[in-house]
């Protein structure tokens, strides 16, 4: 269709499209998925592929925009094919959020860290993406499909940032294989070529409306209502929408709750304050201020003691544990917690040595001789200093 990039492909994808096996559409309601299915069921037909197509949606819940089911809904009429809508089963992205905070404020207690942990995704853990689309869109797909090799479109764009710009064309996809349903399958990025400049134009060639996030509220990206990667203006369009106001103050809660800014550098309390009550607005001020004193409370724990792969692997020494009690003792006050266990040395000292045993133990390993500097750490921990 006019002079728009080919879609992407490989040999694999050309047999086993001409093996027809079923072919799903991820979209979202934004314009990268429209022109993906587009061009996907263009490129299916002119192949001659007779298997299954659908679209499938994963619904965030809360944090999507209103319109974009009825976007997905729309595009599935237009096209002809079933549109499946998927969601998790434990909650939406804004209930995990939550439990992530439950579950990381029960980890410090526990001394199974030694900094508090954000509640939110980042752009290096991007569980919203691979819990609740991709894992979910695939359990879906490999429980429809049984006994089938599956190909999962996705359509994203080369362009659109420094990781997908080495993505490539097709990838085994580990979660659509399952030997209980005797499935494997591929993800396919059709569109990687393409800039955003042809995809908008795209949709005026073949006349099909942008989401409303685009053309009624200026935002560059549609995918959360507010994304942890999305620009400070897309917050800040996202905010003059309505429908968005709940969700909004529903983040700032938990900014406030949690003292985590929602992106590293930005709190989303101050992208629409006129939308906070004076009540909440005061809270998120001193939020600021608590997550300023927590941060430099952890500050002073020293770097040896930091998380790293199989955490703990070195007992603290005793200045380092009445160090880290200190610092823990600090952080419950800063968060109003009324009690915290693990503030003495003593018992810090136990608990590391109680958690490498374990670790030892999970490993398979029947001997503890674990040192540092030289000293026996279990069972005399510092008995021999």
């Amino acid at each position: 269709m006019g002079d728009f990039p080919s879609l992407a492909t490989t040999p694999l994808i050309t047999d086993l499209l001409a093996r027809n096996m079923p072919v799903a559409i991820g979209v979202s309601g934004g314009k990268d998925s429209d022109v993906a299915a587009f061009e996907t069921q263009a490129y299916l037909k002119a192949a001659g592929h007779s298997g299954p197509v659908i679209l499938i949606h994963s619904d965030l819940g809360r944090v999507e925009h209103r319109a974009s089911l009825p976007a997905c809904q729309r595009l599935a009429e237009r096209l002809g094919l079933e549109l499946v809508v998927v969601r998790r089963q434990a909650g939406d992205l804004l209930d995990r959020w939550r439990v992530r905070w439950h579950h990381n404020v029960e980890r410090y207690r526990q001394l199974e860290c030694v900094k508090l942990i954000l509640p939110w995704s980042t752009p290096a853990m991007r569980f919203c993406t691979s819990e609740l689309k991709t894992a979910v869109i695939c359990r879906s797909l490999v429980e429809r499909f049984a006994g089938q090799t599956i190909l999962s479109v996705a359509g994203i764009r080369r362009e659109e940032s420094s990781t997908r710009a080495h993505a490539p064309i097709a990838a085994a996809q580990p979660r659509l294989s399952s030997a209980t349903f005797g499935t494997s399958g591929y993800t396919w990025h059709p569109l990687l070529d393409w800039t955003r400049e042809q995809v908008l134009a795209y949709h005026r060639v073949v006349d099909f409306p942008l989401h409303e996030a685009y053309s009624r509220y200026g935002m560059s990206r549609v995918s959360c209502a507010f994304c942890i990667l999305s620009s400070a203006s897309d917050l800040v369009a996202s905010a003059t929408n309505p429908d968005n106001h709940a969700i909004y103050r529903q983040l700032v809660e938990l900014e406030i709750i949690s003292t985590f800014s929602f992106q590293p550098e930005r709190w989303l309390g101050d992208v629409a304050p006129h939308l906070l009550s004076g009540e909440m607005q005061a809270r998120l001020s001193e939020a600021k201020r608590r997550a300023r004193l927590r941060e430099l409370a952890e500050a002073s724990i020293p770097r040896s003691l930091w998380y790293t792969k199989g955490w703990p692997i070195t007992l603290p020494t005793p200045e380092e544990a009445r160090l880290l009690g200190e610092v823990r003792r600090r952080v419950a006050d800063i968060m109003q917690w009324p009690s915290l266990p693990y503030t003495e040395a003593d018992a810090i000292g136990e608990r590391y040595a109680n958690l490498m045993a374990l670790h030892l133990h999970a490993s398979r390993k029947t001997t503890v001789s674990i040192t540092r500097e030289g000293r026996q750490a279990i069972p005399g921990l510092w008995d021999t200093i």
